[in-house]
């Protein structure tokens, strides 16, 4: 296999400025693909540290809630790349919610995490569609979660967003096969990125019953999803799509 395999292709990663996205921005970058990182800040800061390891990136600043943000992201993939083959819908809120039952959630935690968790990735995934038409097709590779399929408790919105990320990527699947556009998802275990190390709440309550469960029994960190997302933006997965990989370290077998 090329160490280059992504060589000319042009990968969005939202959500990359931190954590798992500029784990997944720097892989891809690697593999050889040119890198746009969008994030809510940081963004061009995560693009130069790229840079300057000798990668394609470059960073903008914005809301994948937002239209025109998104619009921004993909224009800014043709004007300073050509075009755009790639999208990595990695923008979500985890990090800092505070476990809690169910019925202790308001309506207004429900409608953010929902809004950028799904509302966001679907705008992502129509705003690049046209891109990547005039790229005769392309990847989408959706970040969507374990808890999908164990329903764990005490994160009911987060849990139920995720769940709709992997329905989603089956219906988008199915209707952009005939676009060439193949539509996949990964669903990570708990990974100890540096925005959940910020949560110390959510790290006490979460990650020892995540160390018990794994058959692979040690902490989950960012790069252990780069070989997962950067196989379906990839040559090897072009008959692939409609599929979610679980990447947890054997806690669930989908």
């Amino acid at each position: 296999m090329s160490d280059a395999p992504l060589q000319g292709r042009v990968a969005l990663v939202t959500g990359g400025a931190a954590g798992i996205g500029f784990a997944l921005a720097s892989g891809l970058g690697r593999r050889g693909a040119a890198v746009v990182i969008a994030d809510l800040q940081g963004a061009e800061d995560a693009a130069a540290r790229l840079r300057a390891e000798g990668l394609q990136a470059q960073g903008i600043g914005g809301d994948v809630t937002s239209e025109e943000a998104v619009s921004a992201m993909v224009g800014a993939a043709e004007h300073d790349f050509g075009g755009l083959d790639i999208l990595v819908n990695n923008a979500g809120i985890y990090a800092s919610l505070t476990p809690k039952p169910f019925d202790e959630l308001n309506l207004a935690e429900w409608r953010r995490v929902l809004d950028v968790n799904v509302i966001g990735t679907f705008l992502c995934c129509r705003g690049v569609l046209p891109a990547m038409q005039r790229r005769g097709g392309g990847r989408i590779v959706n970040i969507s979660s374990g808890v999908a399929f164990k329903g764990n408790p005490y994160m009911a919105h987060y849990v139920a967003s995720k769940g709709a990320v992997v329905s989603l990527t089956r219906a988008l699947a199915t209707e952009m096969g005939r676009h060439a556009v193949l539509v996949n998802s990964v669903a990570p275990g708990f990974t100890l990125s540096e925005n959940v190390l910020r949560n110390p709440m959510l790290v006490a309550g979460v990650k020892e019953p995540s160390l018990r469960n794994r058959v692979l029994g040690r902490d989950m960190v960012p790069d252990d999803l780069v070989g997962a997302v950067c196989f379906f933006a990839g040559p090897d997965a072009a008959f692939i799509t409609g599929q979610t990989l679980v990447v947890d370290g054997g806690a669930y077998y989908h």
